[in-house]
C-alpha cells in the first residue's frame, strides 16, 4: 500500500498513461497526434473543455492568454526584486502564491500564464538584463521565447509545454486534486501542484542530466563514465519510469520536436550517443529491468536548446504542467468528493501505568 501503487483514487476524462503498451492519452487524441501538431493554446483549450461557466473557445483563447500573460507581469513587476533575491523555482512559487484564489476562466487563465512571466523575468532580473513584457499579439510558446531573449524557439517549446501538459494521476496532480476535494481555489490546487513537483523523484529531476551530458563529454567516454556511475552505485539520469515499462512516448515527441527545430546539432548527436550507449550498458547491467529513456532525459536536451539554464527546467515543467493541474482541480471539484484515506496505526501500543 505504500505510495498507493495500483489505488484508483480518481475517474478522468482528462488523460490515460498506459505504462504497458508504452501510451499518453489526453482526451482522446494521442500524444503523437498533438505534440507538434496542436499548440499549447488548444490543449489549454481541450483540458479545460467542460469544467468552466464560461466556454473556453479554442479561436479566441490565444488572445485570452496573452492578456491574461500582460496581466500576471503587471502584478509581479513590483515583486521582481524580492523573488530575484530566492532560488528561481522558489521565487515562481512564491509569485504564483500571490494571484486570486478563484476558480473562474479568468482565474485559470492567469494562472496558466504566471509561470512563464515569472520564470523568464526571473532569469533576466537574477542577471540585471532588462525585463521584456509580455504581448499578448504571440502565441504563448513564441512570448515565453520573447521574454526570454530569444529570437527563435517558441516551436520547439510549444511542443514541450503541450507533451508535459497532462500525465494522469501524477504526483504533483494528485496533491492539486485533494486541494481542490475540499473545496479550496484553484491557486491552492495550482500551488500543490508546484510544491509537489519540486521533488528531484519528480519534476525536480531534468537539470542534472546537463550536469551529465557535460561530464560525460568532459571525460570523451559515455561508456565507461556510465559503468563507473553504476558500480558506484548510482542512477543514470533520464532513464527509466515508475509507471513506463517500455519507452517513455514523451521522450520521442521530444527528439522529434529537436529534429524539426533549428538547433545544435552536435549537442543533439551527442545526446543520440549518449542514449544508445547507456541504454546498451542498462541492459547488460541490469537484465531483469526495462530501463528505457523517459520524458527527462529529451526535456534537459530541448530546454537547454530553446536557451533555459538548468535551475529553470523544473519551471518550464510547471508552465506545461500547470494546465493540467487547473483542469484537474476543476473536474475534482466538479465530479469529485472530499479525498480522505486512511491510515494503518503501525506504533507502539498504548502504555497503562499499573
Amino acid at each position: 500500500m505504500n505510495g498507493l501503487d495500483d489505488v484508483v483514487a480518481a475517474e478522468t476524462v482528462l488523460s490515460d498513461v498506459d505504462g504497458a503498451g508504452g501510451r499518453l492519452t489526453i482526451r482522446g487524441f494521442p500524444l503523437e497526434a498533438i505534440a507538434g501538431k496542436m499548440s499549447f493554446e488548444a490543449v489549454v483549450e481541450l483540458l479545460f473543455r467542460g469544467f468552466f461557466r464560461q466556454r473556453p473557445d479554442a479561436a479566441t483563447l490565444k488572445g485570452s492568454l496573452g492578456r491574461a500573460r500582460v496581466d500576471a507581469f503587471a502584478r509581479m513587476v513590483p515583486l521582481l526584486d524580492r523573488l530575484a533575491a530566492i532560488p528561481l523555482y522558489d521565487g515562481v512559487r512564491a509569485g504564483v502564491a500571490l494571484m486570486p484564489d478563484g476558480d473562474s476562466l479568468e482565474d485559470a487563465l492567469r494562472l496558466v500564464a504566471a509561470p512563464a512571466v515569472l520564470t523568464t523575468a526571473l532569469i533576466r532580473a537574477r542577471s540585471s538584463r532588462a525585463l521584456i513584457a509580455p504581448s499578448a499579439d504571440f502565441g504563448h510558446a513564441a512570448d515565453i521565447a520573447r521574454m526570454l531573449g530569444r529570437d527563435c524557439g517558441g516551436e520547439v517549446l510549444d511542443a514541450y509545454l503541450v507533451t508535459v501538459s497532462d500525465h494522469g494521476l501524477n504526483a504533483s496532480t494528485f496533491a492539486a486534486r485533494v486541494v481542490a476535494s475540499t473545496q479550496a481555489g484553484l491557486t491552492s490546487s495550482a500551488l500543490a501542484g508546484l510544491g509537489a513537483l519540486k521533488g528531484p523523484l519528480h519534476g525536480g529531476a531534468p537539470g542534472p542530466i546537463i550536469a551529465m551530458l557535460d561530464a560525460i563529454a568532459a571525460e570523451g567516454d559515455a561508456r565507461a563514465w556510465i559503468e563507473r556511475e553504476l558500480a558506484e552505485g548510482r542512477r543514470i539520469m533520464g532513464f527509466g519510469h515508475r509507471i513506463y515499462r517500455v519507452r517513455d512516448p514523451r521522450a520521442d515527441a521530444l527528439k522529434t520536436a529537436l529534429r524539426r527545430a533549428p538547433r545544435d546539432d552536435q549537442r543533439l548527436a551527442f545526446a543520440e550517443l549518449v542514449e544508445r550507449t547507456a541504454l546498451e550498458v542498462l541492459r547488460r547491467a541490469k537484465p531483469g529491468r526495462s530501463l528505457q529513456t523517459n520524458v527527462e532525459f529529451y526535456t534537459a536536451v530541448l530546454l537547454e536548446a530553446a536557451g533555459f539554464p538548468a535551475d529553470a527546467f523544473t519551471c518550464v515543467f510547471a508552465m506545461g504542467r500547470i494546465a493540467g493541474w487547473i483542469a484537474h482541480a476543476r473536474e475534482q471539484a466538479m465530479t469529485g468528493r472530499l479525498i480522505r484515506p486512511q491510515s494503518r496505526y503501525v506504533g507502539p501500543e498504548i502504555a497503562f501505568a499499573a
